[in-house]
Formats: structure tokens, C-alpha cells, sequence
């Protein structure tokens, strides 16, 4: 009986930090958290396809070691005992790693992300891999070799991508945290898309050790949470230095949780003598719902003491085509690896009579459309002849796109806003007729992702149409990570729209909580 109460008390997930404050005062135990998460995981599934890989047993046994830390008196970290699913494209030591590719149906590494092992250094058990878009291409999670992920508010829409699985697993309940990876927007499209919070941290603030690479000069590791709050305590534990990553700064990582806290203790105004500035640019179409979100976060930032002006990033139109050059290039790079020879499933190119063929036929039948579309694209702008008009331009148009942000930073402006999309989530299938309409929809996430710049996204609004949740971005100075996240939590402080849950959230805790019943 003590048991099954036990399990119903963890039915119902809270936050990350009251979860682990719970486990490390004995007032409910990792392993209860864990077979209620894997409870909420089976009755989500179905609806959701959010998991590519369910580890149960490694997360039982992770949770009972950290139950018995704590029934030794041991130390234990600051997300003891919290679920965590993770995208499938961070390696993880004797579990799939996918990437949702064909190609690496297989793959089973031999290490763990630095990232990931962060995480569970600090007491996050591992609960499995999430669904995305191949090798992170995509925003929508149906350019995955293993089936789409739905959307947890109207599973006729997509979750966007390309972490879609670990924002429909937090959005629906599931777990309190997920990983995913932001290379032009994939942290902070699918964490408006389904109503949830999204940390792109600062290139070079969180390890790229052990994720298998997109573009490397602008893949960020970072967090899916329903809070900023909880997202701010996961990128504190994996911020930092690494050795197995040249491009991971040595600064020392600010305490994000007690910036948060100086938020709640500050009274009143706790933005005063912050200035905020309001992108606007007519030539990016945005949506009346993300308009009006806007517009609302404004007026809310403005009561928490921030003064706002509007401020105009001159080349923001063009990031998105020196992206589409910049990211391919990098691919086609970073994906030539996969061969058959060094790594790639062979089944497609069985009976292969040369090396030629054997690559042909591991590329051609274990890459999905869109990511051929963009190793292709990333070729042609590497090509002689080419790649000083392409790629070489490419690179001025990014280091202008930083420039501006630079100028808005020297011109007073402490942190920026905007919609995080043009618009709320779209149907599944809606952007298979042009793949262009697609990328533009990245407009407004891609700039920051080239001056490697943090931001966080957080639900702002709904649709008045659709009823999809609707979120705006905030995005501050390279490595001041803290001061963003403190802007995005004072907004939640005054907000709720980041409590609000899809009615699937509610039907995954009451399978949670009846399944307990009968333990």
C-alpha cells in the first residue's frame, strides 16, 4: 500500500527542481518518479511517437542508485532523480543513437555525450531517445526514417523540429526535461509549436562532444522544459569547459538558478534599467497571433520595469539564404562519414560489387530525401567555381548579421524579443509542396544561431484560429546566457501561459495515476 501511494504521489509531474528536492529529502524516491514517468511514456506513445528508444531498465537502475546515494547519506546533484529523455542525435554509451536516419538503424556508441553525461552526473535518469528530423534537417519531425512525431495539442499538426520528439514528450507531460539541438531554431521552433520553453544556449557555452554533427559552427546543445526555471538549472549543470571540445569556452558559467532567484526577490520591477528591443521588419511576414504575442510580452516587459524601443537588424532577410549555403556546406562535410566503410548500415547496398557501389547504395538508401536535398545543396556551394560566389558570400552575410547585433547591443539595447515563428504549428504535410516556404519560415531563429547568440523561447499566446500555443523569443549578447534567461523568467513570474498543458497531458497523468492504483 505504501508503494502504490508512493507511485500515485509521482503520477503527476511538477518541476524538475521540486522533483529532485523531493528525492534528496526522502519524500518520494527516484525509482517512483521513474515507473511513473515510464507509465505517462506508454499511455503517451500511441498518440505521440515521441521516443525512438525506451531504455527501462537502464533508468531503474539509475534511479535505485540514486535512491541508495540518498539512503547513504551520499551527496546527490541537483536533478536527482528526474526523468530525461534526450534527442537522438547525442550519443549515449550502449544505446541507439539513430539521429532518425536508416543509415544508423544500428549504431550503438561506446560513449556518452558530454552533455548528456552532465545530466546524469547530476542524478537525471536517462529515460530514453526522442524522435527528430534526420540529422536535425528539418522543423517539422516527419523527416525522421522512423515515422513522424504528432503535436500533444492537435496530433494532426506537426511538433516542429528538429528536437519535435523532446518538445511533445515535455509539452505532454512525460518528463520534465529533455535535450534537443539548436542549429538554426530547432530548440525554439518545436518549443512554440507545443507551448513549452526552449533554451538555445550561446555556441560554445554547453559541449558539442558526442552529437553527431549537422553544421559544427552552429549546432548548440540545449534544453525542452516547462519552465524557465528548470530549463535554466539543466543548462547549468552542462555548461562549461570541456576537453573533448575545442570550441567549448572556458568562462566561468554564471549560477543561473540564483539569477533567477534575485528575479523573484527583486519586488516589483525586476527588469528596471533593462531595455528591450522590439524587432520589427515588414519584409518577415509574421501572423496576427505571433504579432499580438508580441505585442503583449512587450507591454508585460514594460510593467516589470524594462523600457522597449523598436530595433531593426538590417540584413535579418538574408540570414536565412546564407544559412541554407552555410549549414549544407557543413553537412555535406560532416556527412561524408557515412559511407558503409567508416560508418552506415550496409543492408541497403547489399551485394555491392565495389567500394563506389557500396557507398552509392549506404547513401542512396539509408539518407532520407531531405537530407540528399541538402548534402547536395552543400556540394554544389563547395564546388570549384562556386565556392567564392556561394559559400565565400555566405560567410560575409553572417559576419554582417552579427554586426548587427552587435550595433543593437552598443546602441543600449540589453536583450531583444520576437516571435519565434511566423506562425503556430502547421498540419502534418502541410510543407511537403515547397521546401523553400519551409526554410522561410526559419527567419526569425536562424540570426541568432549565426552570431551564436542565446535565446529563449517561452509561450506567449494562442492562436485565436487553431488554439496552438504561440511563443516569442528573447535573445541577449554572446555568453550572457543568465541575463536571457532572466528576462524570459520574469516574464513567466507575471504570465501563465507557460502552465498551461494539452488536454493529452491530462489524460497521460490519469493513465499514470490508475496504473499506480492497481500496483
Amino acid at each position: 500500500r505504501r508503494r502504490a501511494a508512493t507511485l500515485r504521489a509521482a503520477a503527476d509531474p511538477t518541476s524538475a527542481a521540486a522533483m529532485a528536492a523531493a528525492v534528496r529529502a526522502g519524500a518520494v524516491t527516484a525509482e517512483a518518479l521513474t515507473v511513473a514517468a515510464l507509465r505517462r511514456l506508454t499511455a503517451a506513445e500511441p498518440t505521440l511517437h515521441a521516443f525512438l528508444t525506451v531504455d527501462a531498465d537502464g533508468a531503474m537502475a539509475a534511479a535505485r542508485a540514486v535512491d541508495a546515494a540518498v539512503a547513504a547519506g551520499r551527496r546527490v546533484g541537483p536533478l536527482a532523480g528526474v526523468p530525461l529523455a534526450v534527442k537522438d542525435n547525442l550519443c549515449t554509451a550502449g544505446v541507439p543513437t539513430t539521429a532518425a536516419s536508416a543509415c544508423l538503424a544500428n549504431h550503438v556508441p561506446a560513449y556518452t555525450a558530454t552533455a548528456v553525461s552532465r545530466a546524469v552526473a547530476a542524478g537525471a535518469v536517462l529515460l530514453g531517445k526522442t524522435n527528430m528530423d534526420e540529422f536535425g534537417m528539418g522543423s517539422s519531425t516527419e523527416r525522421s526514417a522512423f515515422g513522424p512525431t504528432a503535436n500533444p495539442w492537435d496530433p494532426a499538426r506537426v511538433p516542429g523540429g528538429s528536437s519535435g520528439g523532446s518538445a511533445a514528450a515535455v509539452a505532454a507531460g512525460v518528463t520534465p526535461l529533455a535535450l534537443g539541438t539548436d542549429t538554426g531554431g530547432s530548440v525554439r521552433q518545436p518549443a512554440a509549436h507545443c507551448g513549452v520553453t526552449g533554451y538555445k544556449p550561446s555556441y560554445g557555452r554547453v559541449s558539442r562532444h558526442g552529437l553527431l554533427a549537422y553544421a559544427s559552427s552552429l549546432d548548440t546543445v540545449g534544453v525542452l522544459a516547462p519552465s524557465v526555471a528548470d530549463a535554466a538549472l539543466l543548462g547549468r549543470v552542462m555548461a562549461g569547459a570541456d576537453a573533448f571540445d575545442p570550441t567549448a569556452v572556458a568562462d566561468a558559467v554564471a549560477d543561473y538558478s540564483a539569477a533567477l532567484a534575485a528575479v523573484d526577490a527583486g519586488g516589483g520591477a525586476p527588469l528596471a534599467g533593462l531595455t528591450v528591443g522590439v524587432v520589427t521588419d515588414e519584409r518577415v511576414a509574421v501572423d496576427a497571433a505571433a504579432a499580438d504575442a508580441v505585442a503583449a510580452a512587450v507591454e508585460t516587459l514594460r510593467a516589470l520595469g524594462a523600457a522597449a524601443r523598436p530595433v531593426a537588424l538590417p540584413r535579418l532577410p538574408s540570414a536565412v539564404a546564407a544559412y541554407y549555403v552555410l549549414a549544407p556546406a557543413e553537412a555535406s562535410a560532416n556527412l561524408a562519414r557515412y559511407d558503409g566503410l567508416r560508418y552506415g548500415d550496409r543492408g541497403a547496398a547489399a551485394g555491392a560489387a565495389t567500394v563506389g557501389e557500396l557507398v552509392a547504395g549506404t547513401r542512396g538508401g539509408g539518407l532520407g530525401a531531405e537530407t540528399r536535398r541538402r548534402i547536395l545543396l552543400g556540394t554544389y556551394a563547395l564546388s570549384a567555381g562556386y565556392h567564392d560566389a556561394l559559400y565565400g558570400r555566405a560567410q560575409a552575410v553572417r559576419a554582417a548579421v552579427a554586426a548587427d547585433f552587435r550595433s543593437a547591443w552598443g546602441g543600449g539595447v540589453d536583450v531583444l524579443v520576437s516571435p519565434v515563428a511566423p506562425a503556430a504549428a502547421p498540419l502534418l504535410g502541410a510543407g511537403d509542396a515547397s521546401p523553400t516556404a519551409v526554410y522561410a519560415a526559419d527567419a526569425l531563429t536562424v540570426p541568432p544561431s549565426l552570431a551564436g547568440l542565446p535565446a529563449v523561447a517561452v509561450p506567449a499566446g494562442v492562436c485565436g484560429v487553431t488554439g496552438m500555443p504561440v511563443g516569442v523569443q528573447f535573445v541577449g549578447p554572446a555568453m550572457a546566457d543568465a541575463l536571457v534567461l532572466r528576462v524570459a523568467h520574469a516574464f513567466q513570474g507575471v504570465t501563465d501561459w507557460h502552465r498551461r498543458r494539452p488536454p493529452l497531458a491530462a489524460t497521460v497523468a490519469a493513465a499514470a495515476s490508475a496504473a499506480a492504483a492497481v500496483v
